[in-house]
């Protein structure tokens, strides 16, 4: 598929900033959103994380609904719901929600992980049983929800039932791309931050892809990072804010979003792992992040690209998107 042909999204964790909240964040997302569907991007997906400091979108169908109430057109979606933590009633009944609020415009992406560390997920999970292994059963068992009651049916999803909300396998790893492929769903690969199993899950997918009543064929969205500004320099370090969340994370002392720096201190081992973590990057001016998308797009052969941006001055975010839009235009 050539880039003329790909549809854009973005992939908004609504990042919160050292000095500010999580209102701030929240709001800050759903201008983001009034931006995107300005330029034209296809979809805005909003994450479920908890326990995390610099994430305000812990709970993401309300989220949502605060983005789709400030726009009209673009597509809202989870990217994703946490399926685990949940009982998939209670995710179909929010999805169903809405999906009576914004018709035609709800996508509902589910993973496995646990979107935090493992004390958060027990206080999530502690009535729930099973946990990940249940994954699969209890993603038929939410899209049985959202599809039509059957007559005499005791336990109905309302709102969600005979939504048929588009249910899609967000995944880092075999795991996904094989589940999308045997339901016959649409695959979301988090190769934003987990590269390595890109082009192995990738092409399971395709090859083992089973049509289903919701898509007769595979479809693949991709995550990108791209960091862009009007110039390499000023791009580079807008990055860092990227660089030094990875790092915190990967220390085991997540926090809040920090601001740019001239240098981000690493040791060479924690250095390899950012360059392995951010191969599915571009970060520059618009030259160089469309030069950057046109090669990763000839690569992999995406029918869709979700960039996301994590950037701490919110201008510069917004700012960014624009640039990429800009570079998917260029590429038609």
């Amino acid at each position: 598929m050539s880039g003329a042909m790909i549809p854009f999204s973005v992939l908004d964790l609504s990042p919160i900033v050292e000095g500010a909240d999580a209102g701030a964040a929240l709001r800050n997302s759903r201008d983001l959103a009034q931006h995107a569907e300005r330029l034209g991007y296809a979809r805005f997906w909003m994450a479920e994380h908890h326990n995390m400091p610099g994430v305000a979108s812990a709970a993401t169908a309300v989220a949502l609904a605060y983005v789709g109430e400030g726009t009209t057109t673009i597509r809202l979606g989870a990217g994703g719901v946490m399926l685990p933590n949940h009982a998939p009633l209670l995710i179909a009944e929010q999805f169903g929600t809405l999906a009576a609020l914004f018709p035609g415009r709800v996508d509902l992406g589910v993973g496995r992980a646990p979107g935090t560390d493992q004390a958060a997920a027990q206080a999530l999970r502690r009535t729930l049983i099973g946990g990940e292994d249940r994954f699969p059963r209890d993603v038929a068992e939410l899209m049985a929800w959202l599809d039509d009651a059957e007559p005499g049916q005791r336990v109905r999803a309302v709102p969600g039932a005979g939504t048929k909300v588009p249910v899609w396998i967000l995944g880092s790893s075999l795991f996904g791309a094989e589940l999308a492929a045997m339901l016959g769903l649409p695959f979301a690969f988090a190769s934003h931050f987990a590269p390595q199993a890109l082009q192995a899950a990738t092409r399971l997918y395709r090859d083992r892809f089973r049509p289903s009543a919701q898509r007769a064929a595979p479809y693949l969205m991709l995550g990108f990072n791209v960091i862009a500004a009007d110039t390499d320099d000023e791009a580079r370090h807008l990055s860092t804010s990227l660089q030094q969340a990875f790092l915190n994370l990967r220390r085991g002392a997540p926090a809040q979003l920090p601001p740019p720096v001239a240098h981000v201190p690493m040791s060479a081992p924690e250095a390899a792992l950012l360059e392995g973590l951010l191969r599915c990057a571009t970060i520059g001016s618009l030259e160089t992040v469309t030069r950057g998308l046109a090669d990763f797009i000839a690569a992999t052969a995406p029918d869709e690209l979700i960039v996301t941006a994590q950037i701490y001055d919110h201008d510069a975010r917004v700012r960014s998107f624009e640039l990429a839009a800009a570079a998917r235009d260029a590429l038609r």
